[in-house]
């Protein structure tokens, strides 16, 4: 005895898919559903991304009582710098590290990347520089950090959790990843930032 099964399914319900070139994909196929889950992911990344060195500098700036006293925030004359860099104690930039801390070429430069690297993360516009800029300032914070010993200078110990892959080194990846999937694109300015004739004429300001 032959079974015939129905043609008709339940649909359910799935959201539209989001391509690169704007278009919207069928939501009956498995191919938008994955599509979707992963832009929303993507974006879910940035986002959170963006919150991290957003709050990182919000902290530094006006001192909450988290990473910075309160009373010890840069509007209050503290440093941003000279806390961490001050107190770096191995590595093969130790002095390099303690002669910035406190500068204030370092203060300024190290708050205007957490600012325009959180902003444009959480935005979703130019993910290449932010990933080009957050990749640098994670190699920095990596070398003054040093995972690979096993004690400090002093010889103590280290109490490093991984020679190499520390969250430095996963932020940086993230970020990379970001701009390499135009994470911008949902829930972002993305789209409207690649229009801009400057944008399209530059590339690398994507």
């Amino acid at each position: 005895m032959a079974v015939h099964q129905s043609t008709h399914r339940g649909s359910g319900f799935r959201l539209p898919s989001f391509r690169r070139d704007g278009a919207v994909s069928a939501p009956g196929s498995v191919e938008a559903g994955a599509l979707t889950a992963r832009a929303c992911v993507f974006a879910s990344a940035r986002v959170l991304m963006g919150f991290v060195f957003l709050w990182a500098f919000v902290d530094k700036t006006f001192g909450f009582g988290y990473a910075t006293a309160s009373g010890k925030g840069w509007v209050d004359g503290g440093s941003p710098t000279e806390g961490f860099l001050g107190h770096v104690a191995v590595g093969p930039m130790e002095s390099t590290f303690h002669s910035w801390a406190g500068a204030a070429w370092a203060d300024w430069l190290f708050m205007l990347g957490l600012l325009g690297i959180g902003l444009a993360l959480t935005a979703g516009v130019a993910l290449r520089l932010a990933a080009f800029a957050g990749t640098v300032m994670m190699a920095l914070m990596w070398v003054a950090e040093w995972p690979p010993a096993k004690h400090l200078s002093d010889g103590s110990a280290s109490m490093s959790t991984n020679p190499f892959a520390d969250y430095h080194v996963v932020y940086a990846v993230v970020l990379v990843a970001l701009a390499a999937v135009s994470a911008g694109n949902v829930f972002g300015l993305g789209r409207l930032w690649a229009r801009l004739p400057v944008v399209r004429d530059h590339a690398w300001l994507r």
